[in-house]
Parts: C-alpha cells; sequence; structure tokens
C-alpha cells in the first residue's frame, strides 16, 4: 500500500514540494490550500506530467481537511512570506494563527502522523505545533538544517568550482540569523575544507550561508525562497518514509543536549520510519558551543512572544 503524504500550502513551496514528492515516488499526495479550487488545479497539473516524468503516484488537490484523513506525513509549508526588509522572526503571530488553522484542520482527521513544518520562523512553529498537538517529540521536527547546509554546499562547490556532490556540510543552530555553520564539520570528498578555502574566504562563506535566505529575498523583491526549502524538505520526507536512517541535520526538540532544554532548534539527528531516532551530540569547539547556546537563547526569548 502506498504512503500519503499529505501538503499544506500550495504555494511555491508547497507545489514544488508536492512535485518533487511526485517525481519521488513516495507517496500518493495530498496538496491542500484554503484558496478555492487552486490546488485542485495544481495537484491535477503535476498529476499530468507523470507519465512524461516517469512516476506513477497521484496527486490529489482540495479545500477539504477531511481529504488528508489517515496521512503518513504532514508537510506544513502554509505561512505568510517574508518581504524585503523582514525577518523570519517578523512572522511571528500571523503565522502562529495559520499554523493553529492547520493544526485544527488536519489534526481531528489524523491519529499519530508525523508533522514536517517548514513554515517560518522554523523552530518556533515547530515548537508550537509540537505543544499544540500533543504528538511525542519524535513526530515533529522542522526542516532547517538541511537547507541551511545544503547552502552552505552550493557555496563551497562554487567557490572551488566541483561538484555538489562531493561536498558535505553541518549546520547547526536556529534557522535564521543565529545559525550556526561548522567549516570543522564541512569536507570535499572527505577532505577538509579549511584544508581546501583560506580562513579569510571561509568567513566570507559563512556570513553569507547565515544570510542566504535574506539574499534570495532581497533579489526577488516579492517573495522567498522555494526551489532549495523544496528539495530539502523533500530529503526529510524520503528519510522517514523509506527509514533510510539518514543523519541530517534538523530542528528537533532537545532536553538537555548540548547544555540546551525545552526548544526546538537545529543539530544532527538521524531519520527514519519513527520519525526522530537519535540525536547526536557532536564534540563542539567551545566557542561554536557558545554560539549554538546563544542561538538557542535567542530563540527562548521569541518563544516569550507566543506565550511560552
Amino acid at each position: 500500500m502506498r504512503k500519503k503524504i499529505t501538503v499544506v500550502g500550495a504555494g511555491h513551496v508547497g507545489e514544488i514540494t508536492a512535485h518533487l514528492l511526485a517525481e519521488a515516488n513516495l507517496g500518493d499526495i495530498v496538496l491542500i490550500d484554503v484558496v478555492e479550487d487552486m490546488p485542485k488545479g495544481k495537484g491535477l497539473d503535476i498529476t499530468q506530467s507523470g507519465p512524461v516524468r516517469g512516476f506513477d503516484v497521484l496527486v490529489h488537490g482540495t479545500n477539504d481537511w477531511k481529504d488528508t484523513a489517515d496521512s503518513d506525513l504532514i508537510v506544513i509549508t502554509a505561512g505568510m512570506a517574508r518581504k524585503p526588509g523582514m525577518s523570519r522572526e517578523d512572522l511571528f503571530t500571523a503565522n502562529q494563527k495559520i499554523m493553529d488553522g492547520v493544526l485544527d484542520g488536519c489534526m481531528p482527521h489524523n491519529k499519530n502522523p508525523m508533522l514536517l513544518v517548514v513554515t517560518n520562523p522554523l523552530d518556533i512553529m515547530t515548537y508550537h505545533a509540537f505543544k499544540r498537538t500533543g504528538l511525542p517529540w519524535q513526530r515533529v521536527f522542522g526542516q532547517a538544517g538541511i537547507l541551511d547546509s545544503t547552502r552552505f554546499r552550493a557555496f563551497i562547490a562554487m567557490e572551488l568550482g566541483i561538484s555538489m556532490r562531493d561536498t558535505q556540510a553541518m549546520v547547526m543552530g536556529g534557522h535564521g540569523d543565529t545559525m550556526v555553520p561548522l567549516p570543522r564539520y564541512t569536507t570535499v570528498s572527505g577532505i577538509p575544507v579549511t584544508e581546501l578555502i583560506p580562513q579569510e574566504r571561509l568567513d566570507q562563506i559563512v556570513a553569507r550561508t547565515r544570510d542566504g535566505g535574506g539574499e534570495i529575498v532581497k533579489l526577488l523583491k516579492t517573495g522567498s525562497a522555494y526551489f532549495a526549502p523544496a528539495a530539502s524538505t523533500v530529503e526529510m520526507a524520503d528519510a522517514v518514509l523509506n527509514d533510510c536512517k539518514r543523519v541530517l541535520p534538523s530542528s528537533v526538540y532537545l532536553q538537555g543536549q548540548y547544555g540546551i532544554k525545552d526548544i526546538y532548534i537545529g543539530v544532527p539527528v538521524t531519520l527514519g520510519a519513527n520519525g526522530v531516532e537519535k540525536i547526536w551530540e557532536l564534540k563542539l569547539a567551545q566557542d561554536d558551543l557558545a554560539l549554538l547556546q546563544k542561538s538557542a537563547a535567542t530563540y527562548k526569548e521569541h518563544l516569550k512572544i507566543l506565550g511560552y
């Protein structure tokens, strides 16, 4: 029996996520949005690309939450996008209301789904989804570190003029200006990137990674990134739906790891059929650990805005 995946929000991130999920043949997909008929048209359009793109799953667009029933995975992309000059944190109140509507709509029809949150501010919204649904923390996680890491990988490949497939990177911390790219855990075919790129230039790439989303927002003028976020989301979906046991940086609930408690933040984890199956504690340099804890403290303060 095919897996069932619900994608909430049929904007750019949602529609591309649905398309990439279909091309990966990960399961039948429900694409839901509040805009009347729009997700139906997009779902039908994606499905009709199947004969050419070689996938067999169906993409069903809908406005009815009942169609999401018994989903194995619910991917939440719905939310207000950033505009130039806005930070992810500026979106708190508006996207909290949107998240509440999403959870109130889908949870009555789903007993124990996994939730993959993409809505910004990512770490804050994932925490809110965890608290509001009462689901086990292992089944609620956010897409953040993979996107930040893939941007870091792309910048390194561009700098060195090499294949992007040969880069590996690790970015921890909050999905925002306080993220913590880790050159020490970043390699090119196993070669530490610190041996390939001078420190001054590497510092510049790290800074560009921190502002990766903001750079795209400024260039687009209206809206924010969607191709890389969707691709990163599908990598996580594949890990849980196919029980791949991938070690990937994700926003998860910490309970003392790295000296951080009761907050969602990006760290390396094992993702498999049970959701978050292991949290990996790296031996961070003292300055990197301090940056990670500072990032967590920032989000602790932000949670107070939502009443936590």
